[in-house]
């Protein structure tokens, strides 16, 4: 525990901290020279939050300018990104899961959880957005005024899609760009990070949606099974690569599955074989289970080292047998998949628990939870293991210095 000075006032705040407080007013806590946040008071270890409306004279407005929420007082003149009922702001218990009500079920599409929503000067990282699941997420972001980059492959499949976008709402164009981004590749993975970093100050939503189904075996060019590389391996090197540009308003949503449930992943002495086996042992619905596994206990375990930080992570389950691209690598899981088609959600329903995770004020300053169908519910018990979650993420980290290094080195 950090030192901090006597005070005549438990609630003032230390030197090199500030307070800052989110769209629906919970007080965050920043401290300038770690450049560190956090949700409770750093000598209380309390939260806060601003109720009751600006007080007279004042209005808030959204600077395009400088990308932030700015106050003015328009009989002094006086403009301020700090909301002036900070000094009025109370304490309350922190928020729990428990606390949040249900507003939203399996039949909620994406575009109903965002009404009444202004997202401009939101900026959203989405990966396999130009089709599916993660099209609807990034389609109802974007009607609704936030800035999505399309993290993708197929250039010319991500255009078409910004295109249907921009027909239903011309001025979403300018707010939608592509940038190449392959999974199957840990070098094209960095490459892209750095391009973000060069191009971005600040990411709102990272929403890790892209996976594959169903494949024959293969494996991607760094030689690792092609579902782990792709659903959770590159996810995880992407995130890390981007850790300076989230803070405490960013969120990291990961789309997994409740095929998590049917993995067969051992809670000691995984290996890198159980993650990316040979071909003789590889069976393509495992190998999807164990990767939505991976999302699940990925999640887990970035909510609890960035908690300190305020920044939210959540995984999730968008609907079962949904009618994306997923199953189009076996003729088999297509024919299941439309034979199922009348019963599932829509592309809008499946998207909706997504961009739920992603925006929904209520789940301010909370993080590492499980959803379906627009709430939380509890993982499998395996993916809960803390064990299981630090030698995924010790191998994962080694996994991706091994590959890379050599790399680094050749240029």
């Amino acid at each position: 525990m950090s030192f901090l000075p006597d005070s005549d006032s438990e609630d003032e705040l230390p030197p090199g901290w500030e307070e800052r407080s989110t769209d629906d007013g919970v007080v965050c806590y920043i401290n300038q020279q770690s450049r560190l946040s956090q949700w409770t008071h750093p000598r209380t270890g309390r939260p806060k939050r601003i109720t009751g409306e600006l007080p007279i004279a004042w209005e808030k407005y959204y600077d395009e300018q400088t990308k932030r929420t700015m106050f003015y007082n328009k009989e002094t003149q006086q403009r301020t990104n700090a909301d002036p009922r900070l000094a009025f702001a109370v304490e309350e218990p922190p928020l729990t899961a428990a606390d949040v009500r249900q507003r939203f079920d399996s039949c909620t599409t994406a575009l109903q959880v965002l009404h009444g929503k202004d997202l401009h000067g939101r900026l959203a990282i989405i990966t396999g957005a130009n089709s599916g699941i993660g099209f609807e997420t990034a389609r109802s972001l974007a009607l609704h005024g936030c800035e999505i980059i399309f993290a993708c492959r197929n250039q010319e499949a991500t255009e078409v899609a910004i295109d249907r976008i921009a027909q239903e709402r011309p001025a979403a164009r300018s707010r939608c760009r592509f940038l190449a981004l392959d999974l199957g590749c840990l070098e094209d993975v960095q490459e892209f990070a750095e391009e973000i970093k060069r191009s971005v100050n600040h990411i709102d939503y990272l929403i890790l949606n892209a996976g594959v189904f169903a494949l024959p075996y293969t494996q991607t060019v760094d030689g690792l099974e092609t579902t782990f590389q792709v659903s959770h391996l590159s996810h995880f090197h992407l995130t890390m690569q981007l850790e300076a540009l989230f803070d405490h308003r960013s969120r990291i949503v990961v789309v997994s599955s409740e095929s998590h449930r049917f993995a067969s992943l051992p809670t000691e002495n995984l290996t890198l074989q159980h993650l990316s086996p040979p071909a003789e042992k590889y069976w393509s619905m495992m190998a999807y289970n164990n990767a939505k596994l991976c999302n699940v206990l990925f999640a887990q375990e970035l909510a609890l080292r960035w908690k300190k930080r305020g920044i939210s992570v959540f995984a999730l389950h968008p609907g079962n047998m949904v009618s994306s691209q997923l199953q189009r690598n076996y003729w088999f899981y297509r024919l299941l998949f439309a034979i199922a088609r009348p019963f599932t959600k829509s592309l809008q329903q499946a998207a909706a628990t997504t961009v739920y995770c992603a925006t929904a004020n209520e789940l301010t300053a909370l993080t590492g939870l499980y959803f379906n169908n627009c709430y939380f519910c509890e993982p499998s018990k395996l993916s809960r293991s803390a064990q299981l979650q630090q030698q995924l993420w010790q191998l994962s980290e080694s996994l991706t210095e091994t590959i890379l290094i050599p790399t680094r080195q050749g240029k």
